[in-house]
């Protein structure tokens, strides 16, 4: 029980006296045994044995210094050699003036002279010691993060405002470390290793920190914040940190992303320095390649736009300035290609910035949950062209429609899609549903209960960007889906690359062996076509047949123009 609790409880505090005279012994026993629990030993090597038996139960020891068999100092030097009870402060007993400059000089609390003739004395000051030592304990309790042994947010900037203070002269850098995907590791290994890739990271920083002039917090789940001496630090800190995690996780599982706020000390608002280093981070999500970004102008303006196309989404949903377009996808084991389905994606056509790509705005919406938005509009829309085919071109041709991790944690996602469906009046089968090969590692069993309730009702699952998610080929056998869609990025050598052509070829025996549909996206050029239909792959999507079209233009492949 710590000495914080005990005084709360209003328990009596435990003290240890150390000394080798009896009589002094019991001395202070009789001056401390009303307001303290009090345990005696006759010299050093007993006390030793006391303390390691009570633990660091002593809110205090009272130390002899000449003793027999050991005295105080060697006992004081194996005191502060354990962490366990290194804290406990220690006041020296003597008679010896020269005993008591050279104690206090080896970092004793205090010291109480012989004789004991002032009792009301001697209880004020291991009193007050006392209580300066528990309110240090508290303090050093609240303002560390336990899992990291990094400052908290609050004492990390009420420190950071010090150094400022104190070292007016030095440059600063405010930098903001990310864990890309951070619940992907919790949820493959656990909470228990997410725990200790954390503690990893606090330790390589705290090492950085001391090593920079610097200091260091644990922010929140995954994000921690380093306030530095101003340098190029952005390669050798995000090294210093992956090969720290490389020991305990493969390195292809995360990545870490650096924001930097170059002479952030200039900015005298303090909550700035963090928020703009947190921005120049989060300016690389959905980039594989940066892993540090600086903050500047064009990243305000960045955010500016961010926020424009969110303020503009229902408006643009209501006024229909999103288009569908429709990408052909080709069946090629049957004799010549044959249109057999297309893939709906969708446009935004904006009054004032014209036609915003989809690569900016849907991991926008993905990342503030705003994307079933659009999804249910692209359903709707996709589910109604559909059958408008059916009824002008007498033709069935399945549209796949993208269902985003964000969708899927709707409960009444599987009624919408049936209804969309009822309403448009087409056959399930007609209505293909794509998901990413990532969205089944979030939850997985709850995304897979939810797929095999939609395979339930008719409709059929596309897993789409295979290969470029979390999933093992072990899981493959768990996972519930009826097509496997090739990413573009293991089709784009396979005509040059015999190791890629390789891979593909053995990405087809999985999908052969599973006895599911291959769709390969991104094809481009004839000799990568002809390498696919001879692996025996079923379906080709890309600019080798044609780019995504809108709807008027799709019709003309359905007129046979």
């Amino acid at each position: 029980m710590s000495d914080f609790v005990r005084r709360r409880l209003n328990m009596k505090r435990k003290v240890l006296i150390v000394d080798d005279e009896e009589i002094n012994r019991l001395i202070l026993q009789n001056i401390l045994e009303p307001d303290y629990e009090v345990v005696l030993a006759s010299n050093g090597k007993e006390a030793l044995d006391v303390v390691k038996e009570e633990g660091n139960r002593f809110s205090l020891i009272l130390l002899d210094l000449l003793m027999p068999v050991m005295d105080g100092y060697e006992f004081f030097n194996n005191l502060k050699k354990d962490e366990k009870y290194s804290q406990i402060p220690v006041i020296v007993l003597t008679s010896e003036k020269e005993e008591e400059l050279k104690s206090l000089s080896i970092g004793v609390a205090d010291f109480i002279p012989k004789p004991y003739d002032v009792p009301e004395v001697i209880k004020a000051r291991i009193g007050r010691i006392i209580q300066l030592y528990e309110d240090h304990d508290i303090i050093t309790a609240t303002q560390f993060d336990t899992l990291t042994g990094l400052f908290n947010k609050e004492y990390f900037c009420e420190y950071a405002s010090m150094a400022d203070q104190y070292y007016p002269q030095d440059e600063k850098d405010m930098i903001a470390i990310n864990v890309n995907r951070f619940h992907v590791i919790n949820a493959i290994h656990g909470r228990d290793f997410g725990d200790e890739v954390l503690a990893v990271i606090g330790k390589v920083l705290k090492d950085y920190v001391n090593e920079n002039r610097g200091i260091a917090c644990h922010f929140d789940a995954d994000t921690f914040y380093v306030y530095v001496k101003s340098k190029d630090h952005a390669e050798g800190l995000h090294d210093a940190i992956c090969n720290s995690l490389k020991i305990i996780l493969e390195d292809s599982e995360l990545r870490i992303r650096l924001g930097i706020y170059k002479n952030a000390s200039a900015n005298p608002d303090f909550g700035r320095r963090i928020d703009y280093a947190l921005l120049a981070c989060n300016s690389l999500k959905g980039s594989f390649k940066e892993y540090a970004a600086y903050y500047d102008e064009d990243i305000i303006k960045n955010v500016h736009y961010k926020e424009m196309l969110i303020r503009d989404l229902d408006r643009a949903l209501s006024e229909r300035q999103f288009k569908v377009f429709f990408q052909p996808k080709y069946a090629i084991q049957k004799g010549e290609p044959e249109l057999s389905s297309a893939e709906a994606l969708i446009r935004w056509i904006h009054p004032e910035h014209g036609m915003i790509s989809p690569g900016v705005f849907i991991p926008l919406f993905e990342n503030n949950g705003l994307i079933s938005k659009v999804d249910h509009y692209v359903w709707k829309e996709a589910a109604e062209t559909v059958a408008k085919w059916k009824k002008e071109y007498g033709k069935s041709i399945p549209v796949s429609v993208n269902v985003s991790r964000v969708d899927m944690m709707n409960d009444g996602l599987v009624s919408d899609i049936k209804s969309i469906v009822e309403e448009a009046g087409i056959d399930r089968s007609e209505f293909l549903l794509e998901i990413t090969e990532s969205a089944y590692t979030d939850d997985k069993s709850q995304i897979i209960g939810l797929v095999n309730e939609l395979r339930s009702e008719g409709f059929k699952i596309e897993m789409d960007d295979f290969g470029t998610g979390y999933s093992s080929l072990n899981m493959l056998t768990d996972l519930p889906f009826d097509v496997l869609k090739l990413d573009m990025v293991f089709v784009r050598n396979i005509h040059t690359d015999d190791r890629a052509r390789k891979l593909v070829k053995f990405i087809m025996e999985i999908a052969n062996f599973l006895r599911v549909t291959t769709i390969a996206e991104g094809v481009e050029l004839k000799e990568q076509y002809e390498i696919l239909k001879e692996m025996g792959c079923d379906v080709i999507q890309g600019y080798y047949f044609s780019k995504p079209l809108p709807e008027e233009e799709f019709e003309k492949l359905l007129k046979g123009e």
